[in-house]
């Protein structure tokens, strides 16, 4: 006698977020779900949690524009309420998955990396979020300290230079003159694993 085989399962995918149907309240938007939910997929959610919720969403918004017109004043009279939301929201981005990705802080990472015994490269990490060309950087870098330097994906795929040789000593003083609008503070170095000002 031969074995049976199953049946292949037949999932139902909601049109909107493309997750399975069970799946929609972990996604991203579930609010934009439920009217196909409602629609295609009546039995998989109970009708309260379809109704309630999208009810009690409501409440939330109308509580949260409540809060919004409620300000925090100051001593000189001024509310912060507004200003502080408002560079809230434009410091948060959103990933998908509904993920928050906060803004990088603007530092130059130096670090050096020893290969091959006496070789060494030093990377340099974060011009490029005080408006600086990468490409550019590495041709100058290259000139004053006539070595070999490159731009290349670091490991977070982030783009880095690399710079061969040890020139962690001058590299501050040449970064502060050729760019202005890097400042000092804002430059680190990485010595035994920890971030270290390089001011």
């Amino acid at each position: 006698m031969a074995a049976e085989k199953p049946a292949p399962v037949m999932v139902l995918y909601c049109g909107v977020c493309g997750l399975p149907a069970e799946y929609c309240e972990f996604g991203p938007d579930f609010e934009r779900c439920k009217p196909w939910l409602r629609a295609n997929a009546p039995g998989v959610y109970p009708d309260e949690l379809l109704a309630s919720s999208s009810s009690a969403a409501a409440d939330v918004d109308k509580v949260g524009e409540r809060l919004q017109g409620v300000g925090i004043s100051a001593a000189d009279g001024s509310t912060s309420a507004g200003n502080a939301s408002a560079s809230k929201q434009e410091e948060v981005k959103r990933l998908p998955g509904g993920k928050v990705k906060k803004k990088d802080k603007q530092e130059v990472v130096i670090e050096k990396i020893v290969r091959n015994k006496r070789k060494c490269v030093t990377v340099v990490k974060g011009l490029e979020l005080f408006g600086v060309k990468l490409s550019d950087a590495s041709k100058k870098l290259g000139k004053k300290f006539a070595t070999g330097a490159s731009v290349v994906k670091g490991p977070t795929e982030k783009e880095q230079i690399d710079v061969q040789g040890d020139i962690s000593y001058d590299i501050v003083e040449f970064i502060t003159d050729t760019w202005p609008d890097v400042p000092e503070s804002a430059i680190f170095f990485i010595e035994d694993g920890r971030k270290v000002p390089a001011a």
